[in-house]
């Protein structure tokens, strides 16, 4: 490490917060507002005094500059859109109307307006509303929301930097709006939508910011030389500005690679880059570029993504190297703390061996703020907390918790063989349909039927001691009877028991395996008001007993039409949860899957004709680099088929995806070898058809037609017409009908009466198919 001296400015920031409060006050305001509960002016109460706390928590830890901005009512891109003016028209009259009631008419739709499509923000699972421009599109800077926070924050006397998506990233993000051609290129609405940009900076200047943080993420992919030029530009005009505060360009979640020297050479003050995971990378690419003389450099060296307690004397190693690639080196994490659950300190019921092994947000802020005290004035000021860190990371390492030679032994033994169907797909399908005798156009749902009030109150009281397992198994019970007896009654083909006893289709299964662990309050904003609790997995898997069998045998008995079982995937049980660091997460993996095959093996020994194995995560954990996709597509490929493959060929194995850019990995898809695969495709107007077809897919597949994340009820002739684009690139006796997702977020009415267009849209269908 260099001198103390040369360090002496070193300060601690973050990009972001997890917005929800400890007892997710803002999904409750929220939710309030939209049932007419809580009025509006109560709900911007709510929000203010959540932004104060967690800025005063923030900068009473040892912060010295805290994050405005990131605050959001449902998603920080949509806050963009409304800050640039991209109001798409068909919400423009709601947004004239009421600017709060037109801001989630855009998120959720109405029922006569379709929402903005939704999809992963890069390979996380947070959802944004994607943007839709077209050559028509007119900017139109609106900066009430940043200007009114950034205040807020300075009047409580702290330092506040604003945080923005940036421009390059917020235009590629986009999509063609509806109408526009699918090749028109938002990059070239660039020069348009900088004088916005320009103003807001001008705004957010003159109401007191000293610096603005621009988050540039899309550079960290594969960008073309166009795109890369397109940076360039935006970044001199920025640069070049006479009115506006100093910049931070801000990237995160992989390496920048050829964006770093286009990056390093802007005009601009100062850089935020991640150096954790593959992006440690940039330590030597800054080295290449002659560094950052002169300016800024915000080092994220606290795993943002991950919950386990970061490693201080390694980032401090790391923070003395980059002291002299910059004029200053402050301390972050990789990127915002969005991610990961507020406080760790709350879990009482955690192993307290394990409990030390974590770091949620506010531990996370400690940390940086130790590597700053550290960085600043000398690790002996630190070495408290240094001993500290040894030692939880040390109790990790040699714990007995991490290691199960079992485990392990039979992971090492699976061979090829394993994770193969015993006959090639159309032996298996002539099988499938024998045994099952579907219609064309079969019509199924994807799994979870609405949790009710009543379903969360039975657990509650069933925590609580209020009913006992009896009791409790009853409610679950009469919930499936009614599940199977209103899928019978509308008609649906392949039916499902609805998932009554599943608090979410990871932690459910993650409280049966050994090796995970889950939590009482880690919550996280997966979209929305939707939160979950993604368990943390931190020793080795496997089963110890059915988990699925009985409820599944149960519906079973209740209908002579076929019921799905329903499991989570390995990929998706391992990219909705906190994974395990300390090994390659291929093998990690491999455990899950051969936990849930044993899963598999037995439902179908009890009976059960069609297993889903949902990987919705296929696509989201896909690596940002090119690069990087093949290693990472083979393991989770063959996980997913070493899963199935133990299956008889006439037991039909679907998979089902959903919110992401399955042109991506359509290849990967047709790797799973699943016979059947459900995918979202309401809001894309059934773009992953068109895919699938262009790919030559074989096999068959249920593009959705009911948008299940809006609150609307899509009418019969709304879903035919789907139906129909859909039959125009996937064969009628390959295509299934289905919505795009679970439907444990939607309420009842809405579910019966979309059920039943959907049945009665497949049943026109294939009237007209077959003439009568």
């Amino acid at each position: 490490m260099t001198t103390k001296s040369a360090a002496a400015a070193a300060r601690a920031t973050v990009y972001g917060y997890p917005r929800q409060g400890q007892n997710r006050e803002l999904k409750k305001a929220i939710e309030g507002y939209w049932k007419g509960r809580v009025t509006a002016d109560a709900l911007h109460s709510t929000a203010a005094e959540l932004r104060r706390t967690h800025w005063q928590y923030l900068s009473d830890t040892g912060l010295h500059e805290v994050p405005t901005g990131d605050f959001s009512y449902y998603d920080h891109v949509l806050d963009t859109t409304v800050m640039v003016g991209a109001v798409p028209e068909r919400h423009r009259a709601a947004v004239e109307a009421d600017a709060l009631d037109g801001y989630f008419a855009m998120a959720r739709g109405t029922q006569d307006v379709a929402p903005l499509e939704m999809t992963k923000w890069f390979d996380t699972n947070y959802h944004y509303l994607v943007p839709e421009l077209g050559p028509d599109t007119v900017f139109a800077a609106d900066a009430r929301k940043q200007v009114a926070e950034l205040k807020e924050a300075l009047t409580l006397g702290l330092t506040a930097r604003p945080v923005l998506v940036g421009p390059v990233t917020y235009l590629l993000l986009a999509k063609p709006a509806p109408g526009v051609a699918a090749d028109f290129d938002t990059l070239t609405l660039l020069d348009r939508l900088m004088p916005v940009y320009a103003e807001v900076l001008a705004d957010l200047r003159a109401a007191g910011a000293e610096w603005v943080q621009l988050d540039e993420p899309a550079l960290v992919q594969d960008r073309t030389p166009a795109e890369l030029n397109a940076a360039t530009r935006a970044y001199r005009d920025l640069g070049g500005l006479a009115d506006r505060p100093k910049l931070l360009v801000a990237s995160y979640f992989d390496r920048l690679g050829e964006a770093l020297p286009v990056l390093a050479k802007a005009p601009v003050e100062g850089l935020a880059l991640d150096f954790t995971g593959p992006a440690a990378a940039h330590l030597e690419a800054l080295a290449a570029v002659g560094g950052l003389p002169g300016k800024r450099l915000v080092a994220g060296v606290v795993d943002g993504r991950n919950i386990w307690v970061n490693d201080l004397e390694k980032s401090l190693s790391t923070l003395g190297t980059l002291l002299g690639l910059a004029d200053r080196v402050d301390v972050s994490a990789s990127c915002s703390l969005l991610h990961v659950p507020l406080d760790a300190a709350a879990e009482k019921d955690v192993d307290p061996q394990i409990l030390r092994w974590l770091a949620f947000a506010g531990q996370k802020t400690a940390e940086i703020v130790t590597l700053a005290k550290g960085l600043s004035k000398g690790t002996d000021t630190i070495a408290g907390e240094l001993a500290a860190n040894r030692a939880a990371l040390a109790s990790r390492a040699s714990s007995p918790i991490t290691r199960d030679p079992v485990v392990r032994s039979r992971t090492a033994a699976v061979t090829r063989a394993d994770a193969l169907r015993s006959q090639p797909y159309p032996e298996r399908a002539a099988a499938q349909r024998a045994h099952l005798g579907l219609p064309l156009l079969p019509t199924t749902s994807i799994g979870s039927f609405p949790q009710t009030a009543e379903l969360r109150a039975a657990r509650a009281d069933l925590r609580a001691g209020r009913i006992d397992a009896d009791g409790y198994e009853d409610r679950i019970r009469a919930e499936i009877q009614e599940v199977i007896a209103f899928q019978e009654k509308t008609g649906l083909d392949v039916l499902v028991h609805g998932e009554p006893e599943r608090n979410d289709m990871v932690q459910y299964f993650a409280e049966q395996l050994t090796g995970y662990l889950a939590t009482r309050h880690g919550w996280v904003q997966s979209y929305g008001t939707r939160y979950v609790r993604p368990p943390i997995l931190a020793g080795d898997i496997s089963r110890p007993e059915p988990m699925t069998v009985r409820w599944t045998s149960y519906a079973q008995s209740l209908t002579p039409k076929p019921v799905k079982g329903m499991l989570t995937g390995p990929v998706t049980m391992l990219a909705w949860s906190y994974v395990r660091d300390d090994q390659p997460l291929a093998d990690t993996a491999r455990q899950v899957a051969l936990a849930l095959r044993d899963e598999v093996v037995d439902l179908e020994a009890a009976g059960t004709a069609v297993i889903q194995v949902d990987e919705p995560a296929l696509r989201e954990t896909l690596p940002l680099r090119a690069a990087d996709h093949p290693a990472y597509l083979a393991w989770a490929t063959e996980a997913f088929r070493l899963t199935t493959g133990g299956v008889r060929p006439d037991t039909q194995i679907h998979t089902h995806m959903c919110y992401a850019e399955f042109g991506d990995i359509v290849q990967a898809i047709d790797d799973l070898d699943a016979d059947v695969i459900s995918l979202e495709a309401a809001r894309s107007h059934m773009q992953v058809a068109r895919e699938l077809a262009s790919h030559g897919y074989p096999r068959e597949a249920g593009p959705g037609v009911w948008d299940i994340h809006s609150p609307r009820v899509p009418s019969t002739e709304e879903a035919a017409a789907l139906l129909r684009t859909g039959l125009e690139a996937i064969p009628a006796e390959r295509l299934w009908v289905n919505p795009d997702c679970g439907l444990k977020t939607r309420g009842w009415p809405e579910t019966r009466a979309s059920l039943e267009n959907l049945v009665t849209a497949a049943r026109a269908v294939r009237g007209e198919l077959s003439g009568s």
